[in-house]
């Protein structure tokens, strides 16, 4: 949520100027002499010191012609400050404070007057005849307005123009609380979220790219237990639990490769927030997360750019502005795999087909394979005046499959497949500022995911296909209005429309499946944030209308921060939260066996809204580059369904629904300096099911990870050379076993594995070690280039993500082992030029 807060800061460009208010009292102690004055009159003034050789009488002079004041002697002992009767002529030069951009086109106003004018394409502007005791007005879309005093641009120095350094207001509620967190580009947020800034990105072990949801991994509890970003577990939920937003558009797909690559293209996507508790009120249908996302957003006044290319994809990007008030933004990314087979593309391939249809290591077929994957990104800016500001974006995301496999020993026997899977997204919003006080937002989007299977067997001459398609548009209005700086309010509207079908055919013998669904959602929230001195307070409540159901939900929201000291803070959140769309895993041979989960709307019978409740209690300590955090959580969500979870035991093909409890502590300890960052990581949690029709009905979580570490070291041995190495350690997944002695079982014409109790064993540990290294070119100052290496799995361990039974085709009263593998080790080379 964006709030319009931030400050001004402005200077003349010489920096050894001297307060006038000084120069006066070192006058009066000098001479013995005292001044009369109003002290509005001589507040923010600053000139150059007199030369301590001159006389009073030449003090005096001096003053006079360098402020617009008149300085007249009364006696010997008395000199009166007054104001001139005059005009004075005002000269600036407007900019951003972060950047120093030039700002063109700022409106620049005289209070209580029609008078005026606008910065031209350099940021200067001048304004003649100007009382000097007017007050002028600074303004532009997106950051604040700011008054100054006439007399505060009064210079002898005709050239000497004042720099006007603008700070953005495109921030989000939140104020920075650290500023370089783990790594440079990772900061946190005052209400305890984490902001990932793209282009400030440093390094991270084992990326040589600032993949989005691989770099919030890092993250404590943030993890994925089968290492794919596709199957992203906050505080024990899984991945369709987290709402992913792209500049306000809901997504309903997150990687290429099938969950080893982030979808998103970290060029045009600056900024990443992710919360894990205490999420305002204007977001929901995320009971574990949110991870919004959010792209350029600033006109700027040249065109800048970049490319890259690693041993997986290429991309370019380019920012490219039309006008003063207009650009467009554009980025593609394109793999080289259907061009080129690199060891790392070897290493994913194999990771990714594993336990499918598409076994790469199945000798005794001859396959051929054609994988890729491309992402685009369009946004327009449009600044229609200091006071309204459009834009419109379009997201496309893709991942193509066509397979063949022929039987060696007989080429009759053969079958051709092919996966598509698509998110196309397009969104618009309209910010207005209609006064100092109060803004607003009008944001749509609409959202179209789908993923198409066919295969095709040539000696049975069937052919299976398999569809799973969702629609949603969405407008919501955001209203802020800041009472003052201190105490700021939002209230909203959100309406929701989400439609998702279902089908699968086989054309011999025949059979079709089509479900439909559509759910229509209302929403009203309201919020109010407090910040001042050492509290920070986020009161937020949501009220959801399920059209459908004629059913109302209400959300409450808190997020509280209490500083005890400098170096101490106390941080209290939570939040109700609801989830209308999950996905489920009715056949474990869905789409090729490569993508098991379709997404399917809730009917609130066999499948339930989804609904959480999550506390979160802790301590923050920040002294000397340290950050220590501790934070104890509960975490219940009730509502999910066993097709979701993908059991492999028992309750495989069972119909119930239940809940999870989450219970845990996370602990942080961080240390980061100019030159070099370190960090260790510590989560403990249990995690386990209630289902209440299931025997026994209480067991653990299929992602309960009862003790995980993460370790990490950056360190820059150049300014243009930095080196990252770190680990991750953490309990085996749980698995069900057989029953010992009586592996299978019969049930009809139909035999299935008999399993003992479900997650009873675990998986060995998990140990990864990780490491990368960055060297940065400066060609000029705009030029600029990136050479960077990582390894995933530097020690080659061979770690068990899961582990399952399945019939023994040969002797049906045994069982047979399937173990899935996380990756070996597995290089990446990138390089990349910006400009």
């Amino acid at each position: 949520m964006f709030l319009f807060v931030g400050s001004i800061c402005c200077a003349q460009k010489s920096t050894n100027k001297t307060p006038l208010t000084t120069i006066i009292k070192n006058t009066e102690k000098q001479y013995n002499i005292k001044f009369s004055y109003a002290v509005e009159d001589i507040t923010n003034i600053a000139i150059d010191k007199p030369s301590p050789t001159l006389n009073l009488q030449e003090t005096i002079d001096y003053l006079n012609a360098k402020v617009p004041l008149n300085f007249k002697a009364l006696n010997d002992r008395y000199i009166t400050i007054s104001v001139l009767d005059k005009t004075v002529s005002i000269c600036g030069i407007v900019l951003t404070e972060d950047s120093k951009t030039i700002l063109p086109s700022a409106s620049i106003r005289i209070k209580n007057s029609s008078e005026g004018s606008i910065s031209s394409n350099n940021g200067s502007f001048n304004l003649k005849d100007v009382a000097i005791d007017a007050t002028i007005i600074i303004s532009y879309l997106g950051y604040e307005t700011k008054e100054f005093n006439a007399k505060e641009f009064f210079s002898t120095d005709k050239n000497n123009c004042k720099n006007i350094f603008l700070k953005s207001t495109k921030e989000e509620l939140n104020q920075v609380l650290i500023n370089v967190f783990l790594t440079s580009g990772l900061q946190k947020n005052i209400d305890g979220s984490t902001v990932l800034n793209t282009k400030k990105f440093g390094i991270l072990p084992g990326l040589t790219e600032p993949d989005i949801l691989q770099s919030i991994q890092t993250l404590p509890g943030v993890e994925s237990s089968n290492e794919s970003i596709a199957n992203i577990n906050v505080r024990g939920g899984t991945n369709d639990q987290n709402l992913m937003l792209w500049d306000n558009i809901k997504m309903y797909h997150s990687g290429h490769f099938f969950g080893l690559i982030s979808a998103y293209n970290p060029n045009l996507t600056n900024k990443v927030i992710v919360t894990k508790n205490g999420t305002s009120a204007e977001y929901s249908d995320g009971v574990s997360s949110t991870v919004n996302m959010s792209a350029n957003n600033e006109i700027r006044n040249t065109i800048s750019g970049g490319a890259g290319i690693n041993l997986i994809s290429g991309d370019a990007f380019v920012e490219i502005p039309l006008a003063k008030n207009l650009e467009i933004d554009l980025s593609a990314r394109h793999s080289i795999t259907d061009m080129l087979n690199t060891p790392t593309y070897t290493k994913y391939y194999k990771k990714s087909f594993q336990d499918s249809e598409i076994n790469a290591n199945n000798l005794d077929k001859n396959t051929n394979s054609d994988f890729s994957f491309y992402d685009y990104t369009a946004k327009i800016l449009y600044d229609l005046n200091d006071k309204h500001q459009f834009r419109a974006n379009i997201i496309g995301i893709n991942n193509e499959l066509n397979y063949s496999e022929n039987n060696n020993s007989d080429q009759s026997q053969s079958k051709a497949s092919r996966l598509s899977q698509k998110n196309l997204g397009y969104g618009g919003n309209w910010k207005a500022q209609w006064n100092n006080k109060f803004s607003s937002q009008l944001s749509t989007y609409f959202s179209r995911y789908n993923i198409d299977a066919s295969d095709y067997r040539v000696t049975t001459n069937q052919l299976l296909t398999e569809a799973n398609e969702v629609l949603e548009t969405g407008t919501k209005l955001n209203l802020y209005y800041d009472r003052n700086q201190n105490i700021k309010f939002l209230a909203g509207y959100q309406i929701t429309e989400t439609g998702m079908l279902n089908q699968t055919r086989v054309n011999s013998p025949f059979y079709s499946s089509t479900k439909k669904d559509v759910l229509l959602n209302h929403a009203l929230f309201l919020e109010t944030e407090y910040n001042k001195n050492k509290t920070y307070l986020r009161l937020g409540m949501r009220l959801n209308y399920f059209q459908k159901f004629e059913k109302l939900l209400f959300e409450p929201r808190i997020n509280f921060r209490q500083k005890f000291s400098d170096q101490l803070a106390l941080k209290l959140e939570g939040e109700f939260k609801n989830q209308t769309t999950t996905q489920i895993i009715d056949f474990e041979d869905d789409f090729l066996g490569v993508e098991k989960r379709r997404w399917q709307l809730v009917n609130n019978k066999d499948i339930p809204i989804a609904k959480s409740k999550q506390a979160s209690l802790g301590l923050e300590f920040n002294q000397n580059d340290w950050n220590i955090e501790l934070t104890g959580f509960y975490k219940m969500v009730d509502g999910i369904t066993a097709s979701n979870q993908g059991f492999y035991n028992n309750f495989q093909y069972k119909k119930a629904h239940g809940s999870y409890t989450d219970n845990g502590v996370e602990f942080l300890i961080n240390k980061t300096t100019k030159k070099y960052s370190t960090w260790l990581s510590y989560t403990f949690s249990t995690n386990n099911y209630d289902f209440e029709s299931f025997i026994p009905a209480t067991f653990p979580n299929n992602v309960d990870i009862r003790h995980s570490f993460t370790l990490g070291f950056n360190y820059n041995i150049l300014d243009n050379l930095k080196i990252s190495i770190g680990g991750i350690w953490h309990n085996g997944l749980p698995y069900t076993k057989p029953v010992e002695g009586d592996e299978t079982v019969q049930n009809g014409n139909n035999t299935f594995v008999n399993y003992d109790a479900p997650n009873g064993q675990n998986l060995d540990n998990f140990l990864r070690l990780d490491t990368s290294v960055s060297y940065t070119f400066n060609f000029t100052q705009k030029l600029k280039a990136s050479l960077r290496a990582g390894i995933i799995n530097l020690t080659n361990e061979k770690n068990y993500i899961n582990r399952y039974y399945k019939v023994d085709p040969n002797n049906t009263e045994k069982a047979i082992e399937v173990n899935n593998q996380s990756l070996g080790f597995t290089p990446n080379v990138s390089f990349r030029v910006n400009f």
